[in-house]
This record gives C-alpha cells, sequence and structure tokens, in this order.
C-alpha cells in the first residue's frame, strides 16, 4: 500500500463522526424535551387539581370547569377530571416535539381537603412527644 492508497480516509472518518456527533446530539435534545414535557405534565396536574380542590364544594362540572382553566393556562390538556368526596381526580397530557418524533407526557394529581391528615400527623407526632 502507498501513500496514495490511504488519501481521503481522515475526511471519510471526520464525517462519519461529525454525523455520530449530529445523531447523537439529536437524540439528547429530543431526550431532553421527553422529560421537560413530563415535569410540565406532572407540574400542571398538580395546579389544576389544587385548583379543583379550592372549589371542591361547588358542582363538579365547575370544579372541572376550573380544572380546564388552570391546565390550559399551565399548557396542557386535560384528559380526565373527576370529583369523588372530596377529591378531585386529575390526568393531563402535554404535547412534545413535532414530526416522526412527536409524542406526549401524562402528568396525574390528587388534591383535597387535609383535615384528617392533619390529625392523623397530630396524632403521630403527639405519641412521639409522650414518649420522649
Amino acid at each position: 500500500m502507498s501513500r496514495r492508497d490511504d488519501r481521503g480516509f481522515a475526511t471519510v472518518y471526520a464525517c462519519v463522526g461529525v454525523v455520530l456527533l449530529l445523531v447523537l446530539t439529536g437524540a439528547a435534545v429530543h431526550l431532553g424535551a421527553a422529560v421537560l414535557a413530563r415535569q410540565r405534565a406532572e407540574t400542571g396536574a398538580d395546579l389544576a387539581a389544587l385548583a379543583g380542590a379550592a372549589r371542591v364544594l361547588d358542582r363538579p362540572d365547575a370544579v372541572c370547569a376550573r380544572v380546564g382553566r388552570v391546565a390550559a393556562a399551565n399548557g396542557v390538556e386535560v384528559r380526565s377530571c373527576s370529583v369523588t368526596g372530596t377529591d378531585v381526580l386529575v390526568i393531563v397530557q402535554a404535547r412534545v416535539g413535532v414530526g416522526l418524533l412527536a409524542g406526549s407526557a401524562t402528568g396525574r394529581a390528587r388534591a383535597g381537603p387535609v383535615v384528617a391528615s392533619e390529625a392523623r400527623n397530630e396524632s403521630v407526632h403527639g405519641d412521639l412527644w409522650d414518649r420522649a
């Protein structure tokens, strides 16, 4: 093999390296967008459920209307809203990507009064303080 036969191999390797680097960068950006969409969906679900819980004494359709407004303000779409007793259960969806790499992330949240859990925490803390 002469020096003349090796001409251009560095260029080919450099092109392959650049293509691999671009593919890895694209995958990392898409993964980051998916993680961000998941976080946006969870945050939107939490805020929507809390907003609904603030109105839980109203009619269920009024509660879910409030949930829908708060979810839309946070850039997510309500998939399900239900009021069970004094609990509001919300499932939302956030879109991620465009074209072939499009998808969605789902967020779920439940909110309601904390009176029962506060009483339970006080009894647990009271027991701990009594033992000390």
